[in-house]
């Protein structure tokens, strides 16, 4: 549980969640067979992806060069030797076959419209710590990921491609994407050290404490845009109750964007913010 970075699995959880929300929205039901398959599938994505990560960023040497938080710095199973390289690498690869499996079902059902994003994920989970963070792109793919599981859980749904899924599912990749932009603010020597390119290190880190508030107010004014075009509804400004979080990250980020004890109450309200404005926009949907 520790390896997988069970509290992190909410992320997909909730992007799922939108996926089945939008559905239900343009739908009026929702299969829950299909629904549950579809969880499974995912978790056990991002599952792999985060025990990838693990074993690749030991290999590198990341993780013993950085100072493990309960948001950043690796799980610390491999440095503290609780489990094997090996066994990581093996548990990474067994649930991205797991994921790619309850997906083919789905692309025999569905056809090449899943094909297309299952396609996306398994290549993109399996080379995301090896190359996809050497780019500086790794933000941009945590968007798409969640963009592309909320799209395809609405398409596993209703067969059918629409832009109220797609425009929903930008708002929730770009949240992720938060997250995982500011705890890296705490990995930024080790990352750099070890040829890693993080939208922080592109940045620089005073730069990207002051860019924080651009994912923030981006996120936000989307779900208000999409009132006025039917991707979005009224009952969705509920999002905003998340708006406290999302101030106390930019306060604290600004404050002090180098130590560690800066740096956890901003990544702390950051996962708030993400969790709660996403889930809130989810529920919104139904209603």
């Amino acid at each position: 549980m520790r390896a997988i970075r069970i509290r992190f699995l909410l992320a997909s959880v909730i992007a799922v969640s939108s996926g089945l929300a939008v559905a239900y929205w343009k739908s009026g039901t929702v299969d829950p067979l299909y629904a549950a398959l579809t969880y499974v599938g995912v978790i056990f994505l991002h599952a792999s992806v985060d025990l990838l990560n693990d074993y690749w960023d030991h290999k590198r040497g990341i993780d013993a060069a950085t100072t493990r938080t309960k948001f950043s710095g690796g799980t610390g199973v491999l440095p503290e030797k609780i489990l094997a390289p090996k066994a990581v690498y093996t548990a990474g690869i067994m649930f991205l076959i797991l994921g790619a499996s309850v997906g083919a079902y789905f692309v025999a059902i569905r056809g090449i419209t899943i094909a297309v994003i299952l396609g996306f994920a398994v290549v993109a989970i399996y080379f995301y710590s090896t190359s996809i963070v050497n780019s500086g792109l790794g933000e941009l793919f945590v968007a798409i990921k969640g963009a592309m599981i909320v799209l395809g859980t609405f398409y596993v749904q209703t067969a059918v491609l629409d832009a109220a899924a797609m425009y929903v599912g930008a708002i929730i990749g770009l949240m992720s994407a938060t997250v995982l932009f500011v705890n890296a603010f705490p990995d930024y020597e080790a990352d750099r050290s070890k040829g890693r390119r993080t939208l922080v290190i592109v940045l620089g880190r005073q730069k990207a404490a002051r860019a924080l508030p651009v994912f923030i107010v981006v996120a936000y004014a989307l779900i208000v845009a999409g009132m006025f075009f039917g991707l979005t509804k009224m009952y969705s400004l509920v999002s905003f109750a998340a708006v406290p979080f999302a101030v106390k990250a930019i306060s604290r980020l600004r404050k002090d964007p180098e130590t560690i004890d800066g740096l956890v109450p901003a990544m702390a309200a950051t996962v708030w913010y993400s969790r709660v404005a996403g889930a809130l926009l989810a529920i919104s949907l139904v209603f």
